[in-house]
């Protein structure tokens, strides 16, 4: 009799992860247009992994009618999730391009640490959000500006509209876009092994501030990247996940992401500075024109973002 309880306890719960993983798997596929769905659809990752969790308690509670059903929602799980877990199965052959993507939190970064990054990574190129006059001064202290001489940088006397970008190599064709509330760039790299190699530096308003805002700028980075001849590079805080369908549009061109290309999926990157955190992937590297061999996230000091550190291989 208890063998029966505990069963039919089992399948309850089995069933309630698996309509969990399934909401997860909507949220994921479908186009929202609605902000309270937009931002749920920021950790649908987790919700479908409700998917593993209720086919184990099914199979637990021997109910096998139920765990077809469960597998059926496992499948379309794996679908949706394991490519960004397979390695790009080509190699470029050019020279290599060391990218550090940062959001320093209204230039509160400790910026000795960042300098240091650069340093130890031997970093090429660093995009940088929430740039403040202030952590320019404190940067050029800590040797940045030895390490990334040449430079765009639009930043804010205050808060978190600054963007910028550090290069190692020349820039040139530097460009501010219109039709965002921060400031969103981009520069021509002369790189001396492959030549001119465009620079990206997005930022986007968070869907929760000002949701209509970062739809729009959204589809306005999508232009942007669309009208984009390979090689580039892209370090961006887009405010955006995998799993919300404004971010994979950008993918749907030239562009590739990084972590897709190194088979490390979801890297998660905000809140950095919880005890429980981070939970969601909103920092990305994007390439076109080359293939990232290595990547990983850094935990620097006084940001609430991990910075993301992409080793590329350019195409010759």
């Amino acid at each position: 009799m208890m063998r029966k309880w505990v069963d039919r306890a089992l399948l309850v719960l089995g069933w309630g992860a698996l309509i969990a993983a399934v909401v997860g798997i909507v949220l994921h596929i479908v186009n929202w247009q609605q902000k309270p769905m937009v931002l749920l659809a920021s950790g649908a990752m987790w919700l479908m992994l409700g998917a593993v969790v209720g086919l184990a308690l099914i199979l637990a509670a021997r109910g096998w009618r139920s765990a077809v059903a469960g597998g059926g929602v496992l499948a379309g799980v794996l679908w949706l999730v394991v490519p960004s877990y397979i390695p790009e199965s080509r190699a470029a052959d050019g020279p290599e391009l060391v990218v550090l993507q940062s959001n320093i939190l209204f230039g509160q970064a400790d910026a000795a640490a960042v300098v240091a990054a650069v340093r130890d990574n031997t970093v090429d190129v660093l995009t940088i959000e929430e740039l403040t006059v202030d952590a320019i001064t404190r940067l050029r202290t800590a040797g940045l500006d030895n390490l990334l001489p040449y430079v765009y940088l639009e930043p804010a006397q205050s808060g978190g509209g600054g963007t910028g970008i550090y290069s190692r190599y020349p820039l040139r064709d530097t460009r501010k876009y219109d039709g965002f509330i921060m400031s969103n760039i981009s520069a021509t790299m002369e790189h001396p092994q492959r030549g001119p190699i465009s620079v990206f530096a997005f930022h986007p308003i968070p869907p929760n501030l000002h949701f209509a805002a970062w739809s729009a700028e959204m589809r306005r980075v999508d232009e942007i990247l669309a009208a984009t001849s390979a090689p580039a590079i892209v370090g961006a805080d887009f405010n955006a996940t995998q799993n919300h369908s404004a971010y994979r549009a950008l993918l749907d061109g030239p562009f590739a992401s990084a972590a897709d290309q190194t088979g490390d999926g979801v890297l998660l990157t905000y809140p950095a500075d919880r005890r429980w955190g981070p939970v969601i992937g909103i920092d990305h590297v994007l390439v076109a024109g080359g293939v990232a061999e290595q990547i990983r996230t850094l935990t620097l000091p006084g940001t609430d973002h991990r910075a993301v550190l992409a080793t590329v291989r350019m195409d010759r």
